[in-house]
């Protein structure tokens, strides 16, 4: 991934009330990682209000967005900021971004696939990694969890899995 590529930190589910805010899902770490940002989508949406639904979501408000048709019209845009615009991560930290498209190794050197997907079910992050296509048919799909044990290395270009968590 590269520094200027756009990390999704939100989503617009909908309008809220009648003066043009919206309800955002939040991704990441909430409602903290998006009050940092003033500038969303390229500087297509500016951020003057933002608060706490509740809910586990935000209600927002946009210099863009005048009322609530203008909000309704955003309903499904997603929120991204570049990925230089993010904090530094300290050792062993990762951005669930930086690991999508990652090749898939064992840690014996065999390739695995590539990673699709970061899920998080409660217990911590889950790895979803493809397996590359065999005889014309869609290549199949394993979780690892993101734990030392499971994933003991990752860098820009490839992630390592022990072997021992690997399924055939």
């Amino acid at each position: 991934m590269t520094k200027d590529t756009p990390v999704t930190l939100a989503a617009v589910a909908g309008a809220h009330g009648v003066a043009g805010e919206v309800r955002l899902k939040l991704f990441g770490e909430g409602l903290d990682s998006l009050k940092a940002h003033r500038s969303f989508n390229d500087g297509a949406l500016t951020l003057t209000k933002v608060r706490d639904d509740n809910k586990g979501g935000a209600v927002a408000r946009f210099a863009e967005v005048a009322d609530r048709t203008a909000a309704e019209k955003l309903r499904g845009t997603v929120l991204t900021v570049p990925r230089d615009a993010l904090p530094p991560l300290a050792e062993g930290e990762y951005y669930h971004a930086d690991l999508l498209g990652l090749a898939a190794v064992s840690d014996t050197g065999e390739p695995l696939g590539e990673v699709i997907a970061v899920h998080n079910f409660g217990a911590g992050d889950v790895i979803e990694i493809r397996r590359p296509p065999e005889e014309g048919k869609p290549g199949k799909l394993f979780m690892v969890p993101m734990r030392v044990e499971a994933v003991p290395a990752w860098d820009e270009a490839t992630l390592t899995v022990n072997a021992d968590f690997t399924e055939e």
